[in-house]
């Protein structure tokens, strides 16, 4: 079998990496890191913490970034390199590492093309996840509990951090629903495609029988608010209510009434949290979620797209956007895309980049057909 065109292979990566850097805007780039150096370098800068925090990570995305398209243009250059010595020599070692490399280098620039790809107005900020049990029973909550797994050890592999602010165990097994935030640059933009109904397929565990049983999950994804669009909520439309935080099995976690649930009277919108040691903790992190969750649905509203933005679905038939089939065969399949995995133990496992790099994609491509 001929090997690669290698000079062929090398412009088109060159041709792709100078489009990324356009869409990227190196210079614009290189000048906001510069500033940001200047005000971490500032003596009173955790004189604020949230706003220390915000300019310490965005830094640090931004020279990631940066870091990652120079590292990968000399990669790009030692391959023609490595390639003309090896043509020179004859060296056939050289030229299967070569292909190797080229193989390495074309995933990384597709991977840091789809970053460019998330250009909407809220894909750079954290993410806050809920997912809630559908039908199917003590199936389904199990369900939601492999989900949350997925996405929280997805993080891990990253090194992004994971803050849960409520689960609410289901008295089998598994979760009713539960809501948690993934602090990392772009998780929402990342992770907004997996907003929506998701079916799982297989033997059940607690069916004594060892029927097949089908359940679904409902993901929803909305992005962390910044204070640049705080939304100002009268106190007189929330009504505040406070109970005993309770674990698996109902067992009591705390003998104070220090959990909160938080209701938006006008919508009707709901959110707990109990993670938090103290009641005022509690209810300051309940009011974070509740006011990234009213902002996604007044975004939504003034688009007409509620479902495309708060992934709200009733997780039931007809309207899931991905299967995971443990029985009678193995297989991940996102049906809006096609891309799927014959390997679902690695996929609960948090393996979902190609499935979400799909997705990225996918939303792209619908919102020019769109346009």
């Amino acid at each position: 079998m001929a090997g690669p065109d290698y000079d062929v292979e090398i412009k088109q990566l060159q041709a792709t990496m100078k489009t990324i850097g356009q869409v990227l805007d190196l210079d614009a780039m290189r000048a906001e890191i510069a500033d940001l150096g200047v005000q971490v370098a500032a003596p009173d800068l955790w004189d604020d913490q949230a706003n220390a925090t915000r300019v310490t990570g965005r830094l640090s995305d931004l020279q990631g970034q940066l870091e990652r398209y120079e590292a990968l243009l000399g990669r790009i250059e030692d391959l023609g390199v490595l390639v003309e010595l090896g043509t020179e020599e004859g060296d056939a070692d050289s030229l299967a590492e070569a292909e190797r490399e080229l193989g390495s280098i074309k995933t990384a620039v597709e991977s840091l093309e789809v970053r460019t790809l998330l250009s909407g107005e809220y894909d750079a900020r954290e993410a806050l996840v809920t997912i809630r049990a559908g039908a199917g029973g003590v199936d389904a909550a199990d369900f939601a509990e492999m989900l949350m797994r997925m996405y929280v050890r997805w993080a891990e592999q990253h090194k992004y951090s994971v803050e849960v602010f409520d689960t609410s165990y289901a008295e089998e097994a598994g979760l009713k629903s539960a809501t948690f935030a993934i602090h990392a640059p772009y998780a929402y933009g990342t992770l907004s495609v997996e907003a929506g109904t998701h079916r799982l397929v297989r033997i059940s565990p607690f069916d004594n029988q060892g029927r097949r049983q089908t359940s679904f999950a409902a993901v929803e994804v909305v992005p962390v608010l910044e204070q640049t669009d705080e939304i100002e909520i009268p106190d007189e439309e929330i009504r505040v209510d406070v109970f005993r935080s309770g674990g698996p099995g109902g067992q009591s976690v705390n003998t104070t009434d220090s959990a909160v649930r938080l209701t938006h009277i006008p919508t009707g919108t709901v959110v707990s949290c109990q993670n938090e040691k103290s009641q005022l903790q509690n209810k300051a992190s309940a009011m974070v979620v509740l006011k990234a969750k009213l902002l996604a649905l007044k975004k939504a509203e003034e688009k007409a797209q509620l479902d495309g933005l708060r992934g709200d679905v009733a997780a039931s038939w007809g309207d899931q956007m991905r299967n995971y089939v443990l029985n009678p065969y193995q297989i991940v399949k996102d049906l809006r895309t096609g891309y799927e995995s014959g390997n679902p133990s690695s996929v609960f496992d948090g393996e979902i980049d190609d499935f979400l790099e799909a997705g990225i994609r996918w939303r792209r491509g619908q919102e020019k057909a769109e346009a």
